[in-house]
């Protein structure tokens, strides 16, 4: 399963379990999407459902995307 990640831009109502500016792996969830929610693994190393629009996505180089997905792994 092919991985992705997404940056925090707001943590309203959820601060123990995001945090602004830092770079979260999202997990495919299509019902989720249609409610305008992600499933994020978050703070806890779980994954849960949080506003679509408290993340925007990030391109990140191929190097560097790897790296996280093997330390995620």
């Amino acid at each position: 399963m092919k991985r992705h990640f997404m940056i925090c831009v707001s943590n309203r109502g959820y601060e123990a379990s995001l945090e602004i500016r830092k770079i979260y792996e999202v997990i495919t969830d299509r019902t989720a999407e249609k409610h305008q929610q992600l499933r994020i693994i978050d703070e806890s190393g779980e994954d849960y459902l949080f506003p679509k629009d408290y993340f925007a996505p990030v391109r990140l180089p191929s190097e560097t995307k790897e790296k996280l997905e093997l330390s995620a792994a």
